[in-house]
């Protein structure tokens, strides 16, 4: 599409007319439109338009002075925009739609409402106003001055504005930060008189669940020798105490609940206490020099749904949802995409798939799902994405496969065009995969229900199909081999953290000192470091995992306990193995029913995931709800 010219425009206006003075409705949506087509003194000329449609094009910005003053309504749904700030041209607009701008944040959407004050809805829902404590941050700047100083130091004050005012959730720093620099340059204006206040939001109401009493499940833990159901009832508890939270040594750092969420029930229904809860995984903060750092952002899946939550505030971000679909692992990347006008951008992108083999690509800043993949004939049980090339996703399968894939960089619509690069078969069902640290463009572990296995995954080799070159064992004799790992997570570069549902312990080995003794092996026992004492039940699929930067390692239980040990010990003084397991440095049990404000009697935590500087801490269970912890 080139220029608009006026004959488009009063083809496309209504009413009919040969005059673009006289058109009050416009659709210019679905013409491949890029933000130089749209000429201001053209537009300019449109004295009386009311309502503008520029969706489905490629816009990257507006251009500042289109001169529609009147414009009430303006739709930009499925462009790409990087920026809001040029809709204050538009006073007195009413309505805005920017859905499927991918490069658009959440700090984004609540800018809107101060740069438009008559706006009543943004993506068809009510806008919401925010509001700021820079009034106060004012007074005691301006108490310090004398007047002399004051000229001087007003630009000083909206850089200490900016600066030391903190308000709201984290995960919109950015928009505090564009608010606070707004109000405060308000207020040197106006000498500290006239300011507008609003609201940042706050946390939102925590979910509860029904006040009826939960009926105990009727659901038995399966038989080792039946084979796994795709979409199983992983455990049953019969017990109905419960405990509150506790530490179990009093000078390690305190861990106090934060919130406890219910954003993945069926229809929405407080009533929903048996949706599964299966995996989570905190968000990467990819920005530069901040390399092994994450966010305060956590995805969780269970159920039909999957949840980005912030775990300072307990809000649920984004919610994606496929009925049908039962989710049972998630993973981020992050990927560099080129946009037609050929400028780089940077966006995280989450994998989540399930019962019906299919990976979905979400784009989670703008909130839709960009590509699917079909990846196996069968549900797949975990996903992991190689901490080296950005674009590379393993996927383990019920169809005893685990497959490498490229996805490739998206196009300019954001689809994906995703190759298969390796397949490795497997004797017996995946459960956990994990590249090996020190060198995970060569090595991949997979825990399964036969063992522990290891593949040579490099891509410079001819063979695009390969089997288990070594399998681990763990213990001596008749039963060493062929016993479940159903946790597994490197703790450093070097040490890895398994556990098997039969041992009640979790088991710390040397992947290097193992590796030296291979030779042509294909059955290698691990070299012990440590173990860990857990719970000593039989039920299986509690998945383990470790804070490498701390030495942590976290695993839930059949209780609703979480166990946390700190291991840095063992991994900077290495001694003989003790003869008894070590303790756990804490345990954090669940809360009591009434502090939940509902009647949950017992549950099971499933999964436990802390962010690598573990501040944060997610714990997962089967009753549907999903607890955050915070380190004070």
């Amino acid at each position: 599409m080139g220029p608009l010219s006026a004959r488009l425009l009063m083809q496309r206006g209504r009413p009919k007319s040969d005059r673009l003075g006289k058109i009050r409705s416009l659709d210019l949506s679905g013409l491949k439109l890029l933000s130089e087509h749209l000429d201001p003194k053209l537009l300019s000329r449109l004295k009386q338009l009311q309502e503008l449609d520029l969706s489905n094009n490629q816009l990257e910005t507006l251009p500042a002075n289109l001169g529609l003053s009147h414009l009430r309504v303006l739709r930009c749904a499925n462009n790409q925009l990087g920026d809001v700030t040029a809709l204050c041209q538009f006073p007195q607009l009413e309505e805005l739609s920017l859905e499927g701008n991918p490069f658009l944040t959440v700090s984004d959407n609540l800018k809107v409402s101060f740069l438009l004050p008559k706006l009543r809805k943004v993506n068809g829902k009510d806008a919401s106003s925010t509001c700021s404590q820079v009034t106060a941050h004012w007074e005691k700047f301006k108490a310090a001055l004398s007047p002399e100083e004051a000229e001087k130091a007003q630009a000083d004050f909206v850089r200490s504005a900016v600066r030391d005012v903190r308000y709201g959730p984290e995960s919109l720093s950015e928009f505090t930060q564009w608010r606070v620099r707004m109000i405060s340059e308000e207020l040197v204006a106006s000498g500290g008189i006239q300011v507008r206040e609003a609201d940042i939001p706050e946390r939102p109401p925590k979910a509860t669940a029904a006040r009826e009493p939960r009926a105990k499940p009727a659901a038995l833990k399966r038989p080792d020798d039946t084979p796994l159901s795709l979409s199983p009832n992983k455990r049953v508890c019969t017990s109905s105490s419960s405990a509150h939270v506790e530490g179990s040594d009093g000078s390690q750092p305190t861990l106090e609940p934060l919130h406890f969420l219910q954003c993945h029930s069926k229809n929405n229904s407080p009533r929903d206490l048996e949706t599964q809860l299966w995996a989570c995984a905190f968000e990467p903060a990819w920005e530069e020099g901040q390399a092994g750092a994450t966010s305060q952002t956590v995805a969780t899946c269970g159920g039909e749904a999957v949840c980005v939550i912030d775990c300072q505030t307990g809000i649920v971000l984004h919610k994606y949802k496929a009925p049908g679909e039962e989710f049972f692992s998630v993973a981020w990347t992050a990927l560099t995409v080129v946009t037609q006008a050929g400028h780089k951008k940077r966006w995280s992108v989450l994998a989540a798939a399930g019962l019906r083999g299919l990976v979905r690509l979400l784009h989670v800043q703008a909130g839709f799902c960009c590509g699917v993949i079909r990846a196996h004939k069968k549900a797949i049980a975990t996903l992991c994405f190689s901490p080296t090339h950005e674009t590379h996703l393993f996927t383990a399968s019920y169809d005893k496969r685990i497959i490498l894939w490229d996805l490739g960089v998206p196009n300019h619509d954001y689809e994906f065009q995703a190759s298969q690069l390796l397949t490795l078969d497997t004797t017996s069902i995946p459960l956990r995969l994990c590249p090996v640290a020190s060198c995970p463009d060569t090595y991949l572990l997979a825990g399964c229900e036969g063992g522990c296995c290891c593949w040579d995954v490099r891509l410079d080799q001819p063979q695009k199909r390969r089997v288990c070159e070594v399998e681990f064992v763990f213990s001596e004799g008749a039963e060493a081999a062929g016993r479940r790992v159903d946790g597994l997570a490197f703790v450093n570069e070097d040490v890895v953290a398994s556990k098997g549902n039969s041992l009640g312990t979790i088991c710390l080995w040397s992947w290097s000192q193992t590796w030296v003794g291979r030779g042509k092996q294909s059955t290698l026992a691990v070299v012990v470091l440590a173990r860990l004492q857990w719970s000593p039940t039989k039920l299986a699929y509690f998945s383990l995992s470790t804070c490498p930067g701390e030495g942590i390692v976290l695993c839930g239980d059949e209780e609703g306990n979480v166990w946390v040990y700190d291991v840095r010990h063992i991994l900077t003084q290495p001694s003989p193995l003790p003869a008894a397991p070590q303790a756990p440095t804490q345990i954090l049990k669940w809360p009591q029913p009434w502090a939940l404000g509902q009647m949950v009697t017992k549950t099971m935590v499933n999964t436990v995931v802390a962010n690598p500087t573990f501040t944060y801490l997610t714990a997962l269970t089967d009753s549907n709800i999903v607890a955050i912890w915070k380190r004070q």
